[in-house]
């Protein structure tokens, strides 16, 4: 009995070192293309966008998540870094800021989540994906969701 027993802490050790490992690969293995996408913190942002009248694009993520992971990559696409001079870029940290992520959360607190506030920093809340549930979740393979997403935000936000 000592033998099965001890067998199966092993392979039960294992199974936990190898969904370690699998959960360790993805903290910090998102890349949100930080040489070409001028990011800025929130309270930055806010300031930023009252200035220039430009809206922000506020993405809330966490660095353990692999769809966050995912999702930055899209980031990388040229017509997404084009795009994104057109706007104010705020990534957050969702569980560093609980209480900001506390304020953007119409339908959940789940990530990743991207909204577009006005350039007074008022979210409008209709521009999402349209879905029923995670509305605010945007392709992470795709960069024609996000790009479209922005074209939403910037007619209705931007004034012509």
């Amino acid at each position: 009995m000592k033998g099965v027993q001890g067998r199966a802490a092993l392979v039960g050790i294992g199974i936990l070192l190898v969904a370690c490992v699998a959960t360790r690969a993805y903290a910090g293995a998102e890349d949100w293309n930080d040489a070409n996408i001028k990011w800025v913190a929130y309270e930055d942002g806010l300031k930023a966008a009252e200035s220039s009248n430009r809206p922000i694009c506020l993405i809330f993520f966490t660095s353990w998540c692999p769809h966050c992971a995912n999702y930055s990559k899209v980031f990388s696409d040229p017509e997404v870094v084009k795009k994104s001079k057109s706007f104010v870029m705020v990534r957050a940290d969702a569980e560093k800021n609980h209480e900001l992520s506390d304020k953007f959360k119409p339908d959940g607190a789940y990530i990743p989540r991207t909204y577009f506030l006005s350039p007074r920093g008022v979210l409008d809340e209709s521009l999402s994906e349209g879905r029923d549930q995670y509305k605010y979740f945007y392709d992470e393979h795709n960069p024609s969701s996000i790009l479209a997403g922005m074209d939403r935000a910037l007619r209705k936000l931007v004034p012509q």
